[in-house]
């Protein structure tokens, strides 16, 4: 049902953020509080204290072959812009057919580069018009999957938010703030109002300097990108501890509802991220991919994550 992943979507309070307030220092707010009172989520700060975050600050660079990078600046943004407006779904991912070593990530994130490649961005107008069918064809998936019929729902929203501008339009009118990005998409699009976290919309301003669309000065302030990957990272680096009705749950690979524990497992894991960067000097977002490569591994990514359908994740 499309109720699930559209719950709670309302007018957010980022809306309100005009430029003085800033969204990364609500999300930290908020986070903390979560997870100060959370009943199920724990985090252990002895654990936490013993990571070792040598390697932390070596460079990830965007996947030449499953990322589009090959394209003007004004092609690569929409890309960056387009992904972005799809990076949620991982509840579903185990039921997409995926691509060669590939997650339900990647396997977006190629066959959105491979269409960049081939026949370049799709106009406003375009994506206002777009299909479930049509984006199915682009993923190779199957038309009658409730992801792609989400998927397809977020980049007709997009187009309506474009009017008539291009993702070059919308990087260059932040002023070289990523958090006055964050704040424009969450009050522009409601799939991005993940009320406290804002993930997505955080992550853009990230991926605008990864691809290299554009320069943003306070990237350093964003926070963890809240999925459920990072947090999955932290739980097998013993970091994050579950009651034992949640592990089961988990373990059991039993999907989560939207809010309650799902919500605590991620502030519980945007706040760990939070004081491990108190501790170690380096920025949230950096920490954020180093766990979420790290989250790669075979071992790691055998055993079960907390699941939740959504479009926030």
């Amino acid at each position: 049902m499309l109720t699930t992943a559209r719950r709670a979507l309302g007018v957010s309070p980022a809306a309100r953020y005009g430029g003085d307030m800033s969204l990364p220092a609500e999300v930290r707010r908020h986070a903390a509080e979560i997870a100060d009172r959370a009943r199920c989520v724990t985090i252990d700060r002895e654990a936490l204290d013993a990571l070792d975050v040598e390697d932390a600050l070596d460079p990830i660079e965007p996947d030449p072959v499953r990322h589009y990078l090959d394209g003007e600046r004004a092609d690569v943004a929409d890309y960056v812009l387009t992904l972005n407006a799809l990076n949620f779904g991982s509840g579903w991912f185990p039921t997409l057919r995926k691509r060669p070593q590939s997650s339900g990530y990647w396997t977006v994130a190629w066959g959105l580069a491979d269409r960049f490649r081939a026949d370049g961005p799709w106009t406003a107008a375009e994506l206002r018009r777009i299909t479930g069918a049509e984006l199915a064809t682009v993923l190779d998936q199957s038309p009658g999957h409730e992801l792609i019929a989400l998927y397809a729902e977020a980049l007709r929203a997009l187009g309506r938010w474009l009017g008539d501008r291009r993702a070059v339009d919308v990087i260059d009118a932040a002023n070289g703030s990523a958090a006055r990005l964050a704040a424009t998409v969450v009050a522009g699009m409601p799939f991005y109002r993940d009320r406290g976290l804002y993930k997505r919309a955080q992550i853009l301003g990230a991926d605008v300097e990864t691809f290299g669309v554009g320069e943003l000065r306070d990237l350093d302030e964003l926070t963890m990108f809240a999925d459920n990957l990072v947090p999955h990272v932290l739980r097998c680096a013993g970091v994050l501890r579950y009651d034992d009705e949640l592990a089961a749950r988990i373990d059991d690979e039993r999907l989560l509802p939207l809010h309650q524990a799902e919500h605590e497992i991620r502030c519980a894991g945007l706040h760990a991220v939070e004081l491990l960067s108190a501790r170690t000097g380096i920025p949230p977002r950096r920490l954020d991919a180093w766990l979420w490569h790290r989250g790669q591994d075979p071992a790691i990514k055998a055993r079960p994550r907390h699941r939740c359908r959504c479009v926030y994740y």
